[in-house]
């Protein structure tokens, strides 16, 4: 079982436990880089109600990529007005990571072999220890030691192989300066690479582990891969948080992770210990995937409620059914359900309609029986 880490807990910052019995956490990255104009006026309020929606979708923690001080000193803006754990995700420049640690930045995420010399990483483990502020190590299949990269090339290890030498190094420099406050990830675009990396490394240490497959491609592609990668791991008891990298929106990243976790705690009971422990499963939604019979825009209708209904604080089954006919039978265990046929649309509970209205008042009437329950 892997030792308990805390992330952030420091003055406005909710505080997250990794590791040991704590429920796994979903993580996701923010896609574009933020200037201070972006935190005025309206586009500061979106930014800011964009972070408190992905933290109502299951978001735990956020992180950011830092490629310069100028990014450092925006990220140090945002972490003052949050609740939410920002991560700052950097690389080469050690003094990006100082100046970080000076802003409520939750946890550092760094490869120490990429940082430069020994006294840098010293000057960077000092700090976040008199800080309290965590690190990950952040190994990467495409940014691997010299050295490993050409024993895989040269068929002498597997790259499997390769992350854990790369991870156990950088753990063996932490252990050098007792820097005991850290998390490690070990990730490839390859899902075999990717367990196989994960699960080699769990058998060597208790650090938690934060575990995905990178560059993972589109949606489908994407979730597919990552599906099969991390509930594979968390079927095993391997793995504290959670990404799943996507070509897409964060919101569909925190969506996908919601789900893996939720499946994975259905069919494991090593999964299902640790989904337990979170004490809510959230929204569960049930849709059709449309054929000729269809008299409902079931998709058009997910697309608009998807975010919001995966933002609600309930434990509840939402069925969005394309045939009027038997829609609501099929969905008999759905808390709510809609369903249509023509320019009638139909709202049921637990098979039993409720109401037949106009298509046209579809979303009013859904959202007034979805606030009675």
């Amino acid at each position: 079982m892997s030792r308990v880490q805390t992330i952030g807990g420091f003055d406005h910052v909710d505080a997250i436990k990794l590791g040991g019995s704590f429920p796994v956490v979903v993580q996701t990255m923010w896609k574009d880089r933020l200037s201070f104009s972006d935190l005025e006026g309206s586009a500061g309020e979106q930014v800011l109600e964009r972070i408190g929606r992905l933290k109502q979708m299951g978001c735990a923690l956020l992180r950011f990529a830092v490629p310069d001080l100028a990014a450092a000193e925006v990220l140090g803006e945002l972490a003052s007005r949050v609740s939410m754990p920002l991560v700052a995700d950097i690389h080469f420049d050690y003094k990006i990571a100082l100046r970080c640690l000076d802003y409520p930045i939750a946890k550092i995420r760094i490869n120490p072999g990429n940082i430069g010399s020994r006294d840098r990483v010293e000057k960077v483990l000092s700090k976040a220890a008199a800080k309290g502020i965590p690190i990950r190590i952040g190994v990467n299949a495409g940014s691997l030691p010299r050295d490993l990269a050409a024993g895989v090339d040269a068929g002498e290890l597997s790259r499997a192989e390769a992350l854990v030498s790369a991870a156990e190094r950088e753990l063996a420099i932490f252990r050098e300066f007792d820097f005991s406050a850290c998390l490690v990830s070990m990730k490839a675009s390859s899902v075999a690479d990717t367990i196989r990396a994960n699960r080699l490394l769990a058998e060597r240490t208790d650090a938690p582990l934060h575990i995905g497959v990178t560059e993972a491609g589109p949606l489908i592609a994407g979730v597919v891969r990552n599906t099969v990668a991390l509930h594979t791991l968390l079927g095993e008891g391997i793995g504290d948080t959670i990404r799943v990298s996507l070509s897409d929106t964060m919101e569909n990243e925190v969506i996908a992770g919601r789900e893996i976790l939720n499946t994975a705690a259905e069919t494991s009971e090593r999964a299902g210990e640790r989904q337990g422990a979170a004490g809510k499963k959230g929204i569960t939604i049930v849709s059709c995937p449309r054929c000729g019979r269809n008299g409902f825009d079931t998709h058009g209708f997910t697309r608009r409620w998807q975010d919001t209904l995966y933002a609600m604080d309930k434990n509840l089954t939402v069925a969005i059914m394309g045939c009027a006919v038997n829609g609501p039978g099929e969905a008999r265990h759905a808390d709510l359900g809609i369903s249509g046929a023509g320019n009638k649309v139909l709202i049921f509970r637990h098979g039993e309609v409720i109401r037949t209205i106009d298509a046209a008042d579809a979303d009013a009437a859904f959202r007034e029986e979805l606030d009675r329950l």
